[in-house]
């Protein structure tokens, strides 16, 4: 657990860590939290940061589009040799968002996938209801053209952004525990204009955050093991 951590300089510490190790580095798991700001991923448009106002926007050089960080938050950063680990980058994704899932479920909660759309999502109307979603990740043909994701009536709980170097992984995933979700109103979260962004304490779960952090941490170790 590094705690409250600034955001700029654990990007450049899992910079270099990626950069150094080598075939016997161990993996490592960073879980930290971050004073408020706004992260710009490799695919991502300014126009979907509205307005920013005081908090600042950082370009990284994670996959996808803009997300918020701030205090409430977990933040998890596996530092993993896939190639060691054996399996590719898309099972990859699969293993931390199943950790998320897990995660919720031991607070009570079912977390969920939607198609095209990478991160975990809960029903706004029942977060704790098991009914499987109409937009959930379905077997589609070679020819059918990539689904358009739906949000209709969910709420997004954890977002994920991961480089991966040279079979090494860096950056990761935030899971919203209880924080200020205003900042998220002033960007389209991911990309998604409309989206509506969730934490545990707004769907009912009042946890600390060291509780939160500590049950992610298991369900990650779990989940990534070779």
């Amino acid at each position: 657990m590094l705690g409250r951590v600034d955001y700029l300089a654990t990007v450049d510490a899992m910079q270099r860590f990626t950069q150094e190790r080598t075939c016997d580095t161990p993996d490592e798991l960073w879980i930290c939290e971050h004073p408020a700001v706004y992260t710009q991923g490799l695919a991502g448009k300014s126009a979907h940061i509205l307005a920013p106002g005081d908090i600042p926007v950082v370009a990284t050089n994670r996959g996808g589009q803009v997300t918020h960080h701030g205090p409430g938050q977990v933040v998890a950063y596996p530092l993993i040799d896939l190639r060691r680990a054996g399996y590719y980058v898309k099972e990859y994704v699969y293993r931390i968002e199943e950790a998320v899932i897990r995660t919720l479920a031991h607070f009570g909660l079912t977390g969920h996938r939607v198609a095209g759309a990478p991160g975990i999502y809960v029903r706004l109307d029942d977060p704790s209801g098991h009914g499987m979603l109409a937009q959930r990740p379905q077997r589609r043909g070679a020819e059918d053209a990539p689904p358009q994701p739906d949000f209709t009536g969910l709420g997004k709980i954890a977002a994920l952004g991961i480089k991966v170097t040279r079979h090494c992984t860096y950056h990761g995933v935030a899971l919203n525990v209880s924080m200020d979700l205003e900042p998220f109103s002033r960007i389209n979260p991911c990309g998604y204009a409309g989206l509506q962004t969730v934490d545990l304490s707004t769907i009912g779960v009042h946890i600390p955050w060291d509780d939160a952090a500590a049950v992610l941490g298991q369900q990650l170790s779990r989940r990534l093991a070779p």
